[in-house]
C-alpha cells in the first residue's frame, strides 16, 4: 500500500496556482497543517492570524465579500468548538464560501480531550448551508479542495496529514455526495469513513473469506447525505447495517444513516460503532483498539446481526489483505 507524505501541502500548492483568489489563513499552525510551503510560494496570499480563531473566521467572512476564497487552517477542534458563533453568524448565515480545513480529527491526535474533535461532525452537520467532508485517504485529499471550491458555500473538511495511505486508485477521485463502493454483497451493509475505512477493509476481507456477502461503502460526504445508493444498499441487504466512524456515535455517520433509513421506512437492524465519550491521549492505533474503532469490533457487530459466529480470530484479521478484495 502506497503511503503519501504531505499530500495536502502539495495539493494546496497545485490548487492555489489554478485559483489566484484563494488565500490561506493560519491560526499559528502553518507547519502542523502543512501550509509552510504555501507561505514560501505565495507569501502575499498567506495570512498568519495567530491563536485567535474567532478573529480569523470574521476576517475570512470579510475577505469573501471582497471576492477572495479563504481556506482556514488549524486543528479541527478549534474550527467548530471555539468559534461556533462566528461560523454561524459571519459565514453560514450569509452562505459565504469559506472553507474550514480541520486537521487531526477525532482520535488522530495524542493531545487528549483538548485537541480531539469527537463531536465536530454532529455540530457542523447541524449548521445550515454547511457541507461536511470526512477524508479517508490520499486520493481524496488530492481532490477535496476542488469539490469544496465548486460547492461555493461554507465547507468543513476533516483533513488527514503527514503520512497518509492511498486506499483508492488515484484515477478514481472522490465525488460530491456519492459513497464509494468497495465491495458488493447482500447479507450486510458496512459504512465507514475517515481512518476507519482501512479497518473496515480488513474486516470485509476476512468476512468474505468466511462466506459472508458484505457490501462495504466508504462515505466521505457527511452533509449533504442524500446519496440514493446508500438507501438502496440498506434496503437490499438481508441482515442489517453497520457503521463505523472516528467520532461519537451521536450525530455523525451512524446518525445520518439511521435518519435516512427511518425517513424511508427501512426496517433493518443497525449497529453503530464509534466513540461513547471522551478519549484520553495516546497513539492513533492504540486509541482505535482501546475504543473499538477496529476490525475486531466490526466482526463482532457482523456476528450480532447474522446471529452466528464467523469463527474469525485476531490472527485471521492480521492475515487479511484488503488490497486483494478492493473492487473498483
Amino acid at each position: 500500500m502506497e503511503m503519501v507524505i504531505n499530500c495536502h501541502e502539495n495539493n494546496m500548492l497545485r490548487f492555489a496556482a489554478e485559483h489566484p483568489e484563494v488565500l490561506v489563513l493560519s491560526a499559528d499552525l502553518g507547519t502542523s497543517c502543512e501550509v509552510k510551503q504555501f507561505r514560501s510560494r505565495f507569501p502575499d496570499r498567506y495570512l498568519t492570524m495567530g491563536i485567535a480563531e474567532q478573529n480569523m473566521c470574521s476576517w475570512a467572512a470579510g475577505l469573501c465579500r471582497e471576492g477572495f476564497r479563504p481556506f482556514l487552517h488549524t486543528f479541527a477542534v478549534f474550527l467548530y468548538r471555539r468559534i461556533l458563533d462566528q461560523v454561524e453568524m459571519s459565514v453560514a448565515y450569509p452562505n459565504l464560501p469559506v472553507v474550514f480545513v480541520g486537521f487531526v480529527p477525532g482520535i488522530t491526535t495524542p493531545g487528549g480531550v483538548s485537541h480531539q474533535s469527537i463531536n465536530d461532525v454532529a455540530v457542523m452537520r447541524s449548521v445550515p448551508n454547511m457541507a461536511v467532508f470526512d477524508i479517508g485517504d490520499a486520493t481524496e485529499i488530492e481532490c477535496v479542495l476542488d469539490l469544496a471550491y465548486a460547492y461555493n458555500g461554507p465547507v468543513y473538511i476533516r483533513m488527514l496529514r503527514k503520512e497518509v495511505p492511498r486506499l483508492f486508485p488515484a484515477d478514481q477521485p472522490m465525488e460530491f455526495n456519492r459513497a464509494r463502493t468497495l465491495s458488493r454483497g447482500t447479507d450486510l451493509l458496512l459504512l465507514s469513513s475517515s481512518i476507519c475505512t482501512e479497518e473496515a477493509m480488513r474486516a470485509t476481507a476476512a468476512l468474505r473469506q468466511r462466506g459472508v456477502s458484505i457490501q462495504h461503502m466508504h462515505v466521505s460526504t457527511l452533509k449533504p447525505f442524500t446519496d440514493p445508493a446508500l438507501l438502496q444498499a440498506a434496503q437490499e441487504v438481508r441482515y442489517g447495517v453497520i457503521t463505523i466512524e472516528n467520532h461519537l456515535k451521536i450525530g455523525g455517520l451512524g446518525s445520518a444513516m439511521a435518519d435516512l433509513m427511518a425517513e424511508h421506512g427501512v426496517q433493518k437492524r443497525m449497529v453503530k460503532i464509534g466513540l461513547d465519550g471522551y478519549a484520553h491521549g495516546a497513539s492513533k492505533l492504540y486509541l482505535m483498539k482501546k475504543y473499538g474503532l477496529d476490525a475486531t469490533n466490526i466482526i463482532q457487530a457482523a456476528e450480532s446481526l447474522l446471529g452466528a459466529s464467523t469463527g474469525i480470530t485476531e490472527a485471521d484479521l492480521t492475515a487479511a489483505r484488503f488490497e486483494d478484495f478492493l473492487e473498483v
